[in-house]
């Protein structure tokens, strides 16, 4: 009997399929391991829009990690969307409980639509319980912005970024480029508290970028969950997340998905499903 390492993402449910949950799993299982996972909250959500948010019972979420930490022990762990400053504690204090490493949070606080999906008394407690148990946290240059407080519009104020986001406690910070305008490349900052490193892929242009963040963030972690140090995971999940953009799904009617599976040959699954 063969078997996978398990990687556990506690996030929230996306209707419409692409981000959230769903692209956590996708991308984690295309990344080689198994996915478990934690909904904290569902949303009706489409490639337009968010059209509402329910948050599920904290005994239920911390029932849901406490079953999966008894009986599949996860080797690594991805936060995604939390949405409440309650959710974030409970989180933040059943990862530490149950010693949940490496730990890559996903500090999700819009939406591409542009709906609030972490709220602002959960930003702050975010930065004081679940920053410090971090492995990796992997904020794009928004999100980074308003976790430091520092407007980011180059790549050295990004690293300027990572490091006073670093400071808040984390072991490393990911300040993701791919909102950086005036570049061909799509470039990545990585601090781990003594070094700079630099991640580049070439910029896709497409509008079907729904669920990117998720999809990186979920695919380091897997990569982790398989034994990779950091970087290596890091120059995986990038390499990975790219293609997933460059053959992104033009489904809805808004901002389509990536691929998660892009390389399936699926001429032939379907020819041979006839």
């Amino acid at each position: 009997m063969s078997t996978l390492p398990i990687a556990l993402t506690i996030a929230s449910s996306d209707s419409g399929g692409g981000a959230g949950i769903q692209a956590d799993i996708k991308s984690m299982q295309a990344n080689g391991v198994f996915a478990a996972s934690v909904i904290v909250a569902s949303t009706a959500q489409n490639t337009q829009t968010v059209a509402d948010i329910h948050t599920f019972p904290l005994e239920h979420i911390a029932a849901q990690i406490d079953v999966i930490a008894d009986d599949l022990f996860p080797a690594a762990v991805k936060t995604g969307m939390l949405f409440s400053s309650e959710i974030v504690k409970l989180v933040a204090e059943k990862v530490e409980a149950h010693d949940f490493r490496p730990l890559v949070v996903d500090p999700v606080m819009i939406s591409k639509s542009g709906h609030t999906l972490l709220q602002v008394d959960a930003i702050e407690m975010m930065k004081e319980q679940l920053l410090p148990l971090a492995t990796l946290v992997t904020p794009n240059t928004h999100e980074a912005a308003r976790i430091a407080g520092l407007k980011i519009s180059t790549v050295e104020e990004a690293r300027d970024a990572a490091t006073a986001i670093h400071a808040m406690g984390p072991e490393a910070v990911l300040v993701k480029g791919g909102h950086l305008k005036g570049s061909s490349e799509a470039v990545d900052v990585l601090f781990d508290g003594s070094s700079f490193h630099t991640f580049t892929a070439p910029r896709v242009e497409t509008r079907h970028t729904h669920g990117t963040g998720c999809t990186y963030a979920s695919a380091i972690a897997a990569q982790l969950a398989r034994g990779r140090r950091l970087p290596e995971a890091i120059e995986e999940a990038k390499a990975y997340v790219t293609e997933a953009i460059r053959h992104g799904l033009a489904l809805g009617q808004g901002h389509g998905p990536t691929d998660h599976f892009y390389f399936l040959n699926r001429e032939q699954t379907f020819s041979s499903a006839d």
